[in-house]
Formats: C-alpha cells, structure tokens, sequence
C-alpha cells in the first residue's frame, strides 16, 4: 500500500511538473509576473513601435537563432500575438519544439522601445540558451534558465549577436545615452562600435527595467546593493534587473564563447577570473565558486 501511495505521489509531481513547464516559466508569469494591464490592437502606441516593426524584431532573432537551435537538433518556433493585449511573454519547450510567445500589448506599452522589446525576445530565448543556473522543480533541474540568468544572456550575448554589425555608433548618436553607460562602455569597450552596441544595449534595458519594476523608477546611479544567500530563480526586483542587463553589457566575453547548462561559469565573466565589471550581480545570483 505504501509503495501504491508513494508511486501516486511521484506521478502527481511529475504531472504538476510538466504542467508548470507547458505553462511557462512560473506556471502564470513570464519575463514579468502575472498582471491585469492590457494594451489593445486599437490603443495607439506611443513608443512607435508598429505591427512592421515588431515583426521586423522577432524576423532578425529568428534568422540568427533558428539555425543555433537546429544544429541542437531542435525547431525554433516564435509566436507572433500582435492583435494579443497581453503585456508580458514568455517561453516553453514541446518535445522537440523551443517555443517563444511575444505579445503586441508588450511591444505597445509605452516603456518598450523596439529595442527593449528586442531585449525581451532575447530574454525569452535566453530561457532555452542561455545556460545555468537553471530553474529548479521539486528540487530537479529543468530545462529552463533562470529569470536572472536569461536577463543577462539577453544583453550579454543574444543582443549582440542580432545588432553587432549594425552601424551603432550612427544609432547611438540619435539617442539620449545615460551618463553612466557612456562612462562605463567608454571604460571597458575600446572598439568605438563595440561601445556604441554596450550603450544601445544598456539604454534599450532602462525602460523595460522599469516596467518590471512595476511603473517604479529604477537608475543606472543606484544599483541594487543586496546580497543573497541563494541564488534567487524567481523574477527579480526592477533595479537588480537593470543591473543585470547593464552587466551583459559590459561582459566582454566573445559571443561566441557559449554558456553551459551545467556550468554556470562557463562563458560569462566571473570575479574569479579577475573580472570587476560585467559580473552577474549579487542581488539575485550566488556564485559557486569565488
């Protein structure tokens, strides 16, 4: 009988599990958690982002990720819900198809820019990509990065390889550029297209960071200063987010250099190796190793 109970229980986890996982992320949350705002079709955008410029976004990260994942032996498939209110996104894997959902209420609210939008499609990407540390179930692994770790692949690796041969310095001179990115890039990149791309990067992440934050201001002056016992899974505070994604940023590990799904040091920069800037941040992520 007790056998009969515990198989029971067993299966129960492994349902519930498979359940939360075809859901996405959290079981109700995806790069934000769970909300009630809703940015119809009909609503006029205000950060001109159109339904040409929103597909336009997820065509170039297909065209650059749609080839990664099949050499995985994997099918990317993006899900374009334009005329979908919904303000959020999220990611899920069906056997052998890694599947992205993108709404137009995100691409609509008036804190993404395209941009920015193009930071969360690369977010959710980063849940299939980008490495450990992994979201844990019932104490087992799954097959998803973390909401931290996917914020920093996103700027870090993702953003990058979409926009590095734009021409960015020609961008970046058309927009307002936070003081302290423009120090910081200046400071870590030398090639003057490579701190262009850090500070488009850095620049796209402010306003998205503040949606995340709830509508609440978050600055690249204030970085979150907390510091946690355990790497934290679940989604972070705005202002840990942005530093997050500033990191990426500044990481100045080759593209290329892949991430592991077992080892979390593996092509990202690490204290360790001496790296003082463009290290994942403290306020969600605890390293195993010093």
């Amino acid at each position: 009988m007790l056998k009969q109970i515990r198989n029971v229980v067993i299966s129960t986890l492994l349902l519930t599990t498979s359940n939360i996982l075809a859901c996405d992320i959290d079981g109700q949350t995806g790069i934000m958690p769970e909300n009630d705002m809703f940015i119809g079709v009909n609503q006029k955008s205000l950060n001109g982002v159109t339904e040409e410029v929103f597909n336009r976004v997820i065509d170039r990260a297909i065209e650059h990720y749609e080839p990664v994942i099949a050499e995985k032996g994997k099918k990317l498939k993006v899900f374009r819900k334009w005329e979908d209110g919904t303000v959020n996104a999220y990611a899920k894997q069906m056997g052998s198809t890694w599947e992205v959902h993108m709404f137009g209420g995100l691409a609509r609210h008036n804190l993404v820019s395209a941009d920015g939008f193009a930071l969360v499609l690369c977010h959710e990407l980063g849940h299939h990509l980008a490495g450990a540390p992994k979201v844990t179930r019932f104490f087992t692994k799954t097959w998803a990065s973390n909401e931290g770790q996917s914020d920093y692949w996103a700027s870090m690796k993702c953003f990058r390889k979409i926009y590095g041969d734009d021409n960015n310095q020609a961008i970046v001179s058309n927009m307002k550029i936070d003081a302290v990115v423009t120090k910081k890039c200046n400071a870590i990149w030398e090639d003057a297209s490579d701190v262009a791309l850090c500070e488009r990067a850095s620049q796209a992440s402010l306003g998205l960071a503040t949606l995340l934050n709830g509508n609440r201001p978050v600055s690249f002056t204030t970085p979150d200063t907390s510091v946690v016992s355990k790497t934290n899974h679940k989604h972070p505070a705005g202002q840990c987010r942005l530093d997050t994604y500033f990191a990426g940023a500044l990481c100045t590990k080759d593209i290329h250099d892949e991430t592991d799904n077992r080892d979390q040091t593996a092509g990202v920069c690490n204290r360790y190796e001496g790296f003082d800037e463009g290290v994942r941040s403290k306020c969600w992520f605890k390293p195993n190793r010093i």
